[in-house]
């Protein structure tokens, strides 16, 4: 059995057969999924069972991210709740055996849609209408849960959470930026002189959009995926965020490339914002701030992405084939400004 990038196949066949029942080997193991994020691979036993493995990046980490034993804790909280997550199966924290932590959950089927061709492939007009109402309703699910009944009460600090983000990723936009970006500062000053009042703290997954969901045939999520930033605070961070993530047909383009939720049959950002506000009953009127905030969010996180290209952590690229990349970041911190500018 030879090793795949990221996977000591001898080391991970034997944690598998040990520790999951009924796992089978000789195992499969494909990559699925990575980058920039943890990696994820389907991992398929000699009997066609199917599994998925988890691990962080190959290469340089941030010390806060990436956190197995966090993403694995909050799946197997959440199974307890109404939001749709594959099962847990078992987690392994030994360096020394893969080079970095691991774990292993249950195979789910369905759709990851990325594009707009797979999604026009995937999925009818129908059950593209169907894919934009689950995904509100699904959000709703994740800050409906009820924290202490998951066991998730204290997955972090319930106050304060806008205020603790903007200090985290301004410290990590420092930390990685390549070059000097007006818009990042002043936006991050004037969304920290304008918090609004943040209301009972929910489980605020960070990352909240389609390609980060598996869709089932007829539309509905049938699971929610990438839970590594997930944590507790302001749940219209998420829905702030999803505004910034989505592209419906009618809309405006976004700072984010995406362009899977285009095509017709998905309903427009206004829509999914009316239908959060009717069905999880709350107050929206401070969305616009949220929606800044969120742009200059994905502007720090895309900036620490385009460092590492930049540095060579995947490869050398070459300098031309970066620029495009190094424009979403630029467009992301003029779109947090110029809707920042809008509210005053």
């Amino acid at each position: 059995m030879s090793d795949v990038p990221g996977v000591n196949v001898s080391a991970v066949t034997a944690w598998l057969q040990a520790t999951v029942a009924g796992a089978t080997g000789p195992f499969e193991f494909r990559a699925i999924a990575g980058g920039h994020s943890n990696l994820t691979y389907r991992v398929t036993g000699s009997d066609g069972t199917r599994y998925v493995l988890r691990r962080p990046p190959l290469g340089h980490r941030l010390a806060s991210a990436h956190d197995m034993r966090r993403e694995h804790r909050i799946i197997s909280g959440l199974r307890h709740s109404a939001v749709p997550v594959p099962l847990a199966l078992g987690l392994f924290e030994d360096e020394s055996v893969n080079d970095a932590p691991f774990y292993v959950m249950g195979f789910v089927d369905g759709h990851v849609i990325r594009d707009r061709i797979t999604a026009e492939t995937v999925l009818p007009l129908h059950a593209r209408r169907a894919a934009s109402e689950s995904i509100v309703d699904t959000m709703v699910a994740i800050h409906a849960v009820d924290l202490d009944g998951v066991g998730l009460g204290d997955l972090g600090k319930h106050d304060g959470y806008i205020a603790r983000q903007l200090r985290r990723w301004y410290g990590q936009w420092n930390a990685q930026k390549t070059r000097e970006l007006p818009a990042v500062d002043l936006v991050h000053a004037a969304l920290l002189e304008h918090i609004p009042e943040q209301g009972p703290a929910t489980i605020v997954h960070g990352d909240y959009r389609l390609d980060n969901c598996m869709v089932g045939d007829g539309g509905a999520i049938v699971a929610v995926l990438d839970w590594e930033i997930c944590t507790l605070g302001d749940p219209l961070a998420d829905l702030g965020l999803l505004q910034v993530y989505w592209t419906g047909p009618g809309d405006e383009a976004s700072a984010w490339a995406g362009s899977a939720t285009t095509a017709e049959g998905f309903l427009d950002r206004q829509e999914l914002v009316e239908r959060y506000a009717d069905v999880s009953g709350r107050d929206i009127s401070a969305l616009p701030f949220y929606v800044s905030f969120a742009y200059w969010k994905l502007a720090c996180i895309l900036e620490g992405v385009y460092a590492r290209y930049v540095g060579g952590a995947l490869g050398q690229r070459d300098p031309a084939e970066l620029e495009p990349f190094k424009a979403q970041v630029e467009g992301a911190a003029d779109k947090a400004l110029s809707t920042l500018e809008m509210l005053q």
